[in-house]
């Protein structure tokens, strides 16, 4: 015997087609939708999506700008293995990464602990580490030229009155880019800490004061309970800071132009030559994409390794 079930008026509702005024009214909050958000959408299409493939398609070719383009193929993308301009500027970007980045991490949790502490005048404390990341990178560097100055610059001026010898800083092909990196620490290191001020003000109070009633020192309070809350946050500032390292181009541009005996010539800085001082635009794009690839592997690498230890913060 075949037993049957009439539909409820809820089925029946949930399978009948929409009335056409419901989707009228549908389409129309959709146009609305898109009528506010096409401008935007296509600012950002017009100035990074069609730019970026534009310029992958230059790469792809030798082009001074003016004259027609010669397609290539890969040529320029086998002539960077060759080049050792290349590998010297992919050199003076992984130094300066692997000081820029640790240092600017290690600087910004200890500002960041003696910040988040209750002593007075905290607020200007606050304001002055900030201050230098909010100001423009160039007038960073003129400044810092003029500090660093070998002849009347302040820093010898400083060694002298202590006795101590005189340094070259940005014109010593050995130490300029070591200076390079304590700008740009100088600089960044603001932005470290106002972010992982804002992560140990997030810490629950609970676990600290269970681990003090326990008999936890400041120190193993530190160690065991502020780092590992604060791991989601290193993963986000190392992925930036290692971003802002190997796209570091406006400090050196106004303080040394990659000398001397380009010490100082980054990747970035190889491209600008490349594209706008040589007029080698299609040598230079592929440069520029071999550069987003290796941003973009050193990024994902970061990331699987955070989540792969359970720091997952994306």
């Amino acid at each position: 015997m075949a037993v049957t079930f009439a539909a409820t008026p809820r089925t029946q509702q949930e399978s009948a087609p929409r009335p056409p005024r419901r989707r009228g009214r549908a389409a129309r909050r959709t146009l609305i939708g898109w009528g506010f958000a096409a401008p935007a959408t296509l600012v950002v299409v017009g100035l990074s999506i069609f730019p970026a493939v534009w310029a992958f398609f230059i790469s792809r070719t030798k082009w001074n700008g003016i004259a027609p383009a010669t397609a290539l193929g890969w040529r320029n993308y086998e002539r960077i293995v060759q080049d050792p301009d290349a590998a010297a500027a992919a050199k003076h970007t992984l130094v300066l990464t692997l000081l820029f980045v640790p240092g600017s991490i290690l600087l910004g949790i200890l500002i960041a602990v003696a910040l988040n502490q209750k002593i007075r005048l905290l607020g200007f404390y606050r304001t002055c580490i900030f201050v230098p990341y909010v100001a423009s990178a160039a007038a960073t560097g003129i400044l810092a030229s003029f500090v660093f100055n070998p002849q009347f610059g302040a820093a010898n001026e400083v060694l002298r009155r202590i006795g101590l010898p005189t340094q070259g800083f940005l014109e010593n092909p050995n130490q300029a880019l070591v200076v390079i990196c304590l700008i740009a620490l100088w600089g960044e290191v603001g932005f470290c800490a106002v972010i992982y001020l804002a992560a140990l003000q997030d810490i629950p109070a609970e676990l600290v004061e269970a681990a003090t009633v326990d008999g936890a020192s400041r120190w193993r309070v530190f160690l065991h309970i502020t780092l590992p809350e604060l791991r989601p946050v290193t993963v986000f500032t190392t992925i930036w800071q290692t971003i802002t390292a190997m796209q570091l181009f406006d400090l050196i541009y106004t303080t040394t132009r990659g000398g001397p005996m380009n010490s100082t010539q980054t990747v970035v800085y190889y491209i600008y030559e490349l594209a706008f001082q040589t007029q080698r635009l299609g040598y230079g794009a592929a440069l520029a994409y071999l550069l987003f690839a290796v941003t973009l592997l050193l990024t994902l690498i970061v990331m699987w390794y955070s989540r792969r230890n359970g720091s997952e913060s994306f």
